[in-house]
């Protein structure tokens, strides 16, 4: 059952409800990414989705990869509404969940089952995920108790294939958290080349590149500079994602909300004492 409202006139951005209604029986899933509204591995996985739920796109209006979990707080962000139920945000991909989700119904209806980002143009497997703009729109509807899942691909990786993939992993984790949760799971998903693959449930891999800065001149003898180093390489870790990958599978990986080390607690007390104890001196 899909309840569309008949739309005569299109309102602006600034106006804009989505056309589809409160009271679907489908699931009404909310998907961004940080390629774009317009990216091609978002449009696949769009059609994808629409096969059992409703969607909501609200998406950069440019490229915002690696921007990891930075909001636009110093300056002033514009909404378009490209298309029914699809909206394009001058901002950063949490930016856009964020919009999306405190926006009342000029975006969604209703609160949303659930949160995909993707499908993302290349891979975000191991340390990726602290840089990646794609996790950070997931997460960012994670930490408000939406289920959340990061999708990335390979560039090599059968698109058609790979988004029937994240539909088939996105349904299922609506199926395993039909309700909004306290603490909501988020999931980070990486699709290795090829058009069929077997999913492993993984940890997060040892992802190394070789970092590096390279200096150089315009031609006006002026200095610039690019930062980032080659491909990168894993090293060998059990159950990993970069484990997966290298073996040629897809791998769906946990990630944790509390960046709370406990091995390191009994060190920040030794420092927080040794601290306390020079300042009262």
């Amino acid at each position: 059952m899909n309840n569309r409202r008949p739309h005569s006139q299109p309102p602006s951005a600034g106006a804009a409800a989505p056309l589809i209604g409160p009271n679907t029986l489908r699931p009404l899933i909310l998907l961004s990414n940080d390629d774009g509204y317009s990216a091609p591995n978002l449009l696949a996985l769009r059609a994808a989705l629409l096969t059992f739920a409703d969607v909501v796109v609200c998406a950069p209006e440019l490229n915002q990869s690696a921007t990891s979990h930075s909001l636009s707080l110093h300056r002033s962000l514009r909404l378009r509404r490209v298309e029914p139920d699809v909206f394009s945000l001058d901002g950063t991909p949490a930016d856009c969940v964020y919009v999306a989700l405190n926006s009342g119904v000029r975006i969604l209806p209703r609160r949303p089952d659930i949160a995909v980002s993707g499908l993302n143009h290349g891979l975000n497997l191991g340390i990726d995920v602290f840089y990646s703009g794609t996790v950070a729109a997931a997460r960012e509807a994670a930490f408000r108790g939406i289920p959340a899942l990061a999708a990335s691909a390979d560039h090599d990786a059968d698109r058609n294939a790979a988004a029937e993939l994240t539909a088939k992993i996105t349904r299922a984790i609506w199926h395993q958290h039909p309700t909004p949760q306290r603490r909501a799971p988020l999931f980070n998903l990486n699709i290795p080349p090829g058009n069929r693959w077997k999913v492993e449930a993984t940890t997060l891999g040892a992802r190394l590149y070789d970092d590096g800065v390279v200096y150089r001149q315009d031609p006006r003898g002026r200095e610039y500079l690019w930062i980032g180093g080659s491909e990168p390489r894993h090293e060998p870790k059990p159950g990993s994602d970069t484990d997966a990958h290298d073996a040629g599978h897809a791998s769906l990986t946990p990630l944790s909300l509390d960046l709370f080390e406990r091995e390191h607690a009994a060190a920040a007390n030794a420092v927080a004492g040794a601290a306390s104890d020079e300042s009262a001196s």
